[in-house]
């Protein structure tokens, strides 16, 4: 993972829950301390990062996918694919107000009827920040890297492949030259590079193999790396777990402790048999600790920022 922080494209992804957004926050802060103008970008109209860093920011329509400065170096954005859609459908609509489109049955029938195009569109937007062709990029100059946090493993896979599936019907014109760039720049190792994001547990690691798959299958790439959140230590070996079950059971406060003791084991165990589920798969693997917070705040965030330094 040496080079990772060095493409243009970071993608992030994985079953729904496993702290992709938590993972993303912590590898834009470590691009950012780095020196790298970064920006994170999350999809929907999620805006966890601004909030996870204190920043206020409006709720009008004129603030929706807006950049946001996080801390210097650091940026955020929130991509709403239904969106950017309208945006571009009004772009080729001239005068035609967006709440006119989008109430109109022929944006709903395009919607529906072009495959991929709301994916498509999205990675377009994504292709620009790496470019730096915007003007506001211009007056603080492009971004270095930017970094996606994708949605959940089907729907990610569904965005990667929007310029295959969406190409076959754009095939002239503007767009059709944009989506020959994204897909350059989403098959380019040197560019981009994709890293799966899992908890230790069965359902997450399975995912994790289908979405390796799904990867080499739809746009011929593999994963750069696999950070597994949420991982136990193991505390005891063998034999010292046999010294603690051969304490005094009379005693409940010993009892209840070789019990605690033998319970934590147990599931440290099974955590690291799924880490050896994925390192078969010849994945670079990298834990990152439980940890015992209340809550994942910012100084949480760096903590976990300071574990993917040792190997980014």
């Amino acid at each position: 993972m040496t080079s990772l922080l060095h493409r243009k494209l970071l993608v992030l992804t994985g079953k729904g829950g496993v702290g992709k957004t938590t993972v993303s926050a912590a590898l834009g802060l470590l691009a950012a301390d780095r020196g790298l103008h970064t920006i994170v970008v999350e999809m929907g109209q999620q805006r966890r990062l601004a909030e996870l860093f204190g920043v206020v920011t409006g709720n009008g329509a004129q603030d929706a996918g807006a950049e946001t400065e996080l801390r210097p170096n650091l940026w955020s954005i929130s991509i709403d694919p239904d969106r950017a859609l309208l945006e571009w459908l009004q772009s080729l609509g001239g005068r035609v107000s967006g709440r006119v489109l989008a109430s109109s049955g022929t944006f709903q029938y395009f919607a529906a009827a072009a495959p991929g195009a709301k994916e498509l569109i999205s990675m377009v937007k994504i292709w620009r920040l790496t470019e730096g062709r915007r003007a506001a990029h211009r007056r603080r100059g492009a971004y270095d890297l930017v970094i996606l946090d994708a949605p959940a493993t089907g729907h990610a896979l569904g965005m990667l492949h929007s310029p295959q599936t969406f190409g076959a019907i754009a095939r002239v014109g503007p767009i059709a030259s944009q989506t020959k760039q994204v897909g350059e720049l989403l098959s380019d190792p040197v560019r981009s590079a994709y890293l799966a994001v899992a908890l230790p547990t069965e359902m997450a690691v399975t995912e994790t193999l289908e979405l390796q798959d799904g990867l080499h299958r739809q746009i011929d790439r593999s994963l750069d790396g696999v950070i597994v959140n949420g991982t136990l230590p193991r505390r005891f070996s063998a034999v010292e777990l046999t010294r603690i079950e051969s304490l005094n059971a009379s005693d409940p406060a010993t009892s209840s402790a070789a019990l605690a003791a033998r319970a934590v084991h147990d599931r440290a165990s099974f955590q690291h048999n799924q880490l050896a589920r994925l390192r078969r798969r010849n994945f670079e693997v990298h834990p990152l600790p439980f940890l015992f917070v209340p809550e994942l705040d910012l100084p949480a965030i760096e903590r976990i920022a300071g574990h993917l330094s040792r190997w980014v």
